[in-house]
């Protein structure tokens, strides 16, 4: 990532194919509405009418951000500009447009997806099916007995044994989201902290992206983590 305001950087993209790529980045709201190459005009209309209907000013420019973000992970991946990419959403249990997991109409064999959390955002685009998720360090997604009802109890009670399971708990929500998002379990999973920003970020899908997610200092390569956790 970028140290400069205004910019997002990303790491090495992994390169598939015909040319086809996996990029992963995670900024700040505020870097994101920075950016030179983004602002809310490259939204579709339908995406400007679902914003107008956000009444707190906060959570409107994260969920722009994350639209906009997804548009830059797409330009990097498809080597279109900004402005050429445009992601649309399908709900796969009514069948209608404009809300569900989202999708780019051109490149049916990509997948992406894209987060946002308390003036945090984050995108993926990459090969086959895609989830990402990022919350903040200090987020708590609540206690062991609520998320027994809501993810595998085994996992649950490894995280809980721990002393301070706030953490153990908040990665392993990350990574439950990611894959939830991706539409699968049997894909590829990497979790990672961006102390910078104060996130953790977990991402499902594209095998062989997790040598795009290490946050970078600036735009060059970076060094990926070791492995997913």
């Amino acid at each position: 990532m970028s140290a400069g305001p205004g910019r997002v950087g990303v790491g090495p993209a992994a390169a598939y194919g015909e040319g086809a790529a996996a990029v992963a980045l995670v900024a700040t709201t505020a870097e994101v509405l920075a950016h030179p190459e983004l602002d809310e005009g490259l939204l579709a209309p339908w995406e400007r009418r679902r914003l107008a209907g956000i009444r707190v000013p906060t959570r409107r420019d994260d969920v722009l951000a994350a639209r906009l973000l997804l548009r830059l992970c797409a330009s990097r991946a498809t080597g279109l500009s900004p402005r050429d990419v445009g992601p649309a959403q399908r709900c796969p249990g009514c069948g209608r447009d404009g809300h569900g997991r989202p999708y780019l109409p051109d490149h049916p064999g990509v997948g992406v997806s894209y987060s946002h959390a308390d003036g945090l955002a984050a995108a993926a685009v990459g090969p086959g099916p895609v989830g990402i998720d990022v919350e903040p360090l200090t987020r708590r997604p609540g206690p062991v007995s609520v998320l027994r009802r809501l993810l595998p109890h085994d996992e649950v009670d490894a995280a809980g044994a721990e002393p301070d399971p706030g953490p153990a708990l908040l990665r392993l929500w990350v990574r439950r989201e990611a894959l939830f998002k991706a539409g699968r379990d049997d894909v590829r999973l990497a979790e990672w902290t961006d102390r910078r920003r104060a996130a953790v970020v977990a991402l499902a899908g594209a095998d062989g992206a997790r040598r795009a997610l290490s946050p970078a200092p600036s735009p060059s390569p970076a060094q990926a983590p070791p492995s997913g956790r």
